[in-house]
């Protein structure tokens, strides 16, 4: 029997590590500007046609390569950034593996423009599909010019595979973003289709934060600075009134590289316990500098994950620095030096002899002598009848429930609506501004208020929504929104959908709108608050079938529209939030799956006053 082990050849072998490191347009942008910020690069220009598919183009101002270094650079494990093992325990540089560039190369077409200062002239190599198609002098500025066409056009199942155009620039915008955060030294621009996306100047850390999410979050920012011999942390913490649910920014890096990290996430969180809402999210973007002996980032290709020494010391460092922070943010008291109108409290003054009060009472009455004295009783109407005038029988109060004559789909099992329909109370009460308690045949009905109209607001607004049927409200003064670059992506997919809501939106330019009407059923909300909402939750579910965008739209201006918690409701106002919701498709669980009404049964009342 002949032998069955054998090596699989180059072109191979680069496709299947190309499946782990380049995984869509995106990690290309990533590997090809680490490249370039490692290079020494002070200018960085990103261009991308059709979201990288059919072109991604990275040039940078760079130390640039030799002849002999620039065809190297496409073989595999070929690198300058390590030499030996004990190297990968003491980075300095972003990439170190040598397999970014001979991934790139064996599933796409690559040109690469380079030269070195000392260099009068450059070298310009084309490769496809991991073979050299030519390699010829050229002129060329000093640096590296990379041109990435027709990505996976050698692997159709992978590209085929690619999400939308505006998925792809998403995830992008975003790889582009976690690496311009921590270079502000370094100069970005990026194009996309030949429209200019970002034009970051060189800064400081704090402004380029704000070149990149927009003013809003300069005012929510606080600094964080923590100096220990173990690790340094510094960059910026949100205000505790900056806590949202959704679409907040949070960054960790280490060592100038970001990193995904439950852990130390944790810690953040709880230095801002009982100061912002149970389940609200924080901003904030640090910075963390570790000895590299300490860390292993050669975990995954991504590199997002990494292993530390002293995972449980840095996590106290984060949590008692934050705690600091946000202590010192409202350790200065602020004094009201206004006193006009308001009541003159005397100073004690122990010198002063005040006589103590003193308390009269009658020794000689007794409350069971005949003789004390007596107070009327209040009178009572005896015509009590009339109180009720007017009013039928619960045999002849009429149903309500279903004005439409909708029939629930789904209902407890023990409970049918034709049984919730029957001998309902037409009176409502109201426990702690929460929860509507209404009397039905089989018990007690509690419903969450919440919930419910949640509930019917969304089913609504999906309708409108389909039927592009929302009506607007007109605002007295234009509010302003300004949007990052991946929410301006986000905001041009749904649109239409926004639009046919009742959102009226005017481009500003600079991705600001100015919001001009908004949904009749949301005057008094803040109308920036619910835009940003509903791009989060849309970003969040993802933005690939319409039916999911729909949904995220609707429940997110449902949730913003919906009754509060703690309002208080009129017998008139509970009774048509009832009639709404058993008018709906499902009324046992709100859009996002929670229980929105249960019934106290008959028998288990009169067992609990056994």
């Amino acid at each position: 029997m002949s032998d069955i082990i054998q090596l699989l050849p180059d072109s191979v072998a680069n496709q299947i590590a190309a499946g782990e490191v380049i995984q869509r347009p995106a990690s290309i942008i990533k590997e090809l500007v680490e490249n370039s910020v490692d290079a020494g690069a002070t200018s960085i220009t990103i261009a991308v046609v059709d979201a990288g598919r059919t072109s991604i183009q990275v040039i940078d101002n760079g130390k640039g390569m030799s002849e002999t270094d620039a065809r190297l650079s496409f073989e595999r494990h070929a690198t300058s950034k390590i030499k030996s093992a004990s190297d990968l325990f003491a980075l300095n540089t972003m990439g170190f593996r040598g397999e970014a560039l001979a991934s790139i190369a064996a599933v796409a077409q690559v040109e690469l423009k380079t030269r070195r200062e000392e260099d009068e002239i450059g070298t310009h190599i084309s490769i496809a599909a991991s073979k050299v198609v030519g390699q010829e002098v050229c002129a060329c500025p000093v640096g590296a010019n990379f041109l990435v066409e027709n990505l996976f056009y050698n692997i159709p199942a992978r590209r085929k595979f690619l999400k939308s155009n505006s998925t792809e620039l998403n995830h992008i915008v975003t790889a582009f973003e976690r690496i311009a955060l921590v270079y502000p030294h370094v100069a970005f621009k990026m194009y996309s289709n030949g429209a200019e996306m970002f034009h970051l100047p060189v800064a400081g850390q704090k402004q380029r934060i704000i070149d990149i999410f927009g003013k809003r979050l300069h005012q929510d920012l606080l600094s964080m600075d923590v100096d220990t011999t173990l690790c340094k942390v510094s960059g910026f913490v949100g205000k505790p009134e900056s806590a949202k649910k959704k679409g907040v920014h949070q960054y960790f890096f280490v060592n100038g590289r970001y990193m995904k990290h439950p852990y130390f996430h944790k810690a953040i969180q709880t230095a801002y316990e009982r100061l912002i809402p149970q389940g609200d999210q924080i901003p904030y973007f640090l910075y963390i500098t570790v000895n590299p002996e300490d860390i292993d980032v050669n975990i995954h290709p991504t590199k997002t994950e990494i292993k530390f020494e002293n995972e449980q010391a840095i996590w106290q460092i984060l949590l008692a620095g934050t705690r600091e922070t946000i202590g010192m943010f409202s350790d200065v008291p602020s004094f009201n030096f206004d006193t006009e109108g308001q009541l003159d409290i005397p100073v004690f003054n122990p010198t002063v002899h005040r006589e103590a009060p003193t308390v009269t009472a009658n020794s000689k009455y007794n409350p069971f002598e005949s003789s004390a004295t007596t107070y009327p009783s209040p009178k009572h109407n005896s015509n009590w009848e009339q109180l009720y005038a007017g009013l039928k029988s619960d045999d002849e109060v009429e149903p309500t429930l279903f004005p439409n004559g909708d029939i629930p789909k789904t209902i407890e099992a023990a409970n049918t609506a034709s049984s919730l329909a029957e001998d309902r109370s037409p009176a409502h009460y109201q426990y702690k501004a929460k929860y509507v308690l209404t009397a039905v045949k089989s018990g007690l009905m509690f419903v969450d208020q919440y919930r419910a109209h949640t509930r019917v607001l969304y089913e609504k607004y999906i309708k409108q929504i389909e039927g592009r049927s929302g009506t607007s409200q007109r605002v007295l003064f234009p509010e302003v929104i300004q949007l990052s670059v991946s929410d301006h992506l986000v905001l041009e997919k749904i649109w239409d959908d926004v639009a046919g809501l009742g959102f009226e939106l005017t481009d500003l330019g600079a991705n600001n709108y100015a919001i001009n009407s908004i949904p009749a059923d949301c005057v008094g909300i803040n109308p920036i608050d619910m835009l940003e909402d509903i791009i989060a939750t849309t970003r969040e579910r993802g933005t690939q079938v319409q039916a999911d965008i729909n949904h995220s739209i609707a429940l997110s201006l449902a949730r913003h529209s919906a009754i509060p918690y703690g309002q208080i409701l009129s017998n008139e106002e509970m009774e048509h939030l009832i009639n709404g919701l058993f008018s709906c498709s499902n009324v046992n669980y709100s859009p996002n799956g929670e229980k929105i009404l249960t019934i106290l049964k008959q028998n288990d009342i009169e067992q609990m006053l056994d």
